[in-house]
């Protein structure tokens, strides 16, 4: 892969990667329709990786399926397929990770300890041997979008990070490999995600400023869906993470919910009134 990336850039080509844990989706298949348009070679990669989850998550039952997922990345206009194994990445005696001070300290990163070293550590080392002009991320996975981008700013990796918007079922659920885990009574359930958020939404655009009511109201319709346990619900500043006093300028309201035994995550922008069109 790498010998293939450093041909592509001598060749004077761009490279745009999209990097997934497989059992893709459209939301994966529109980032890489997205890096199809974007540069002249499309990379993604399929790589369930350990070491970011935890001890007592789901890694052993994650859904896998690689012939599927090739077609789709095929049918995407995907150049080159990676499908490293594990120990192609983490070889006996790896020893070195990439963390952060900050970011993790919020939301998911609060409940799951070391996940994010597992994700910098990962998309450091996939950046070094895909060698992309363009990485694009899901907005659904907020945190992970700003803890990419600080790594990207503060180890100074040549590459552009993209975020591309959620995308969701007609229903609003937005569309997440861990989906397939839900039953039917709990896909149900996970309606309120969405459904909370847009109140939310409705609730800052009309002149609501304390996100403790926001967060109240959306706690209050989470409880009352079966099979529902809120791990956390935030209004944050959407570069640092911070929870913000106010909702006084553009803030991101981001939730994780586990609905049954699947654990889900969304977010949305809030934006006082008028804020949106600045």
């Amino acid at each position: 892969m790498q010998y293939r990336a450093e041909q592509i850039r001598k060749s004077g080509k761009t490279i745009a990667f999209v990097p997934t844990m497989g059992y893709l989706h459209r939301g994966h298949l529109s980032l890489m329709v997205h890096g199809h348009n974007l540069a002249d070679h499309l990379v993604a990669s399929i790589f369930v990786n350990p070491t970011q989850f935890g001890p007592n998550e789901d890694l052993s039952r994650y859904p896998r399926d690689l012939i599927r997922d090739t077609a789709l990345a095929e049918e995407a206009g995907v150049d080159i397929l990676f499908t490293p194994g594990e120990k192609d990445l983490y070889p006996a005696g790896f020893e070195t990770y990439v963390s952060q001070t900050a970011l993790p300290e919020h939301l998911c990163g609060l409940s799951r300890p070391g996940h994010f070293r597992g994700v910098t550590t990962i998309v450091a080392k996939l950046f070094n041997i895909v060698k992309p002009h363009f990485a694009i991320f899901g907005e659904k996975d907020f945190q992970q979008l700003a803890v990419i981008r600080k790594m990207v700013k503060d180890l100074n990796f040549d590459v552009e990070i993209i975020g591309a918007a959620t995308i969701r079922e007609p229903d609003g659920l937005a569309m997440s490999s861990r989906n397939a885990f839900l039953s039917e009574t709990h896909r149900k359930s996970a309606l309120v995600l969405y459904r909370c958020l847009a109140d939310a939404k409705q609730m800052a655009a009309a002149g609501e400023k304390d996100p403790q009511k926001i967060i109240k109201t959306c706690e209050a319709a989470i409880n009352a869906e079966a099979d529902t346990v809120i791990d956390y619900i935030a209004i944050c500043h959407p570069d640092t993470l911070a929870d913000v006093a106010a909702v006084d300028q553009p803030v991101v309201m981001a939730l994780a919910v586990k609905v049954g035994s699947t654990r889900l995550i969304d977010n949305l922008m809030l934006f006082p009134p008028g804020s949106e069109t600045l």
